[in-house]
């Protein structure tokens, strides 16, 4: 992905309770798990022939924006998840109470 091209297109997949990108036919993803409100963001997976492209950010940002968007707190129980809301601190008013980075 060229720095000028637009950002992939993420689909919400409620039914497979993912995020996901489909770039030449390989699924990027970030698996999800709902509890009450709480979304457990579980999984970040993204084929080895489409890394360092930013698409495991560009799935978490849109999960994130999903969870602000639905008011739900979020657990990011995947380490690539917990990493990304480490470096962004405008996403902890998000996190469930129990959880800290």
């Amino acid at each position: 992905m060229a720095a000028s091209s637009p950002p992939p297109a993420v689909a919400h997949n409620a039914a497979a309770s993912r995020f996901e990108i489909v770039l030449d036919g390989a699924l990027a993803r970030v698996d999800y798990r709902m509890d009450g409100n709480v979304m457990r963001l579980v999984h970040t997976e993204v084929p080895r022939a489409h890394e360092g492209k930013g698409l495991a950010g560009t799935l978490v940002r849109a999960a994130l924006e999903f969870a602000t968007t639905n008011q739900l707190r979020v657990s990011p129980q995947c380490s690539y998840v917990r990493s990304y809301m480490r470096n962004h601190p405008e996403t902890h008013l998000l996190l469930a109470r129990e959880e800290t980075l």
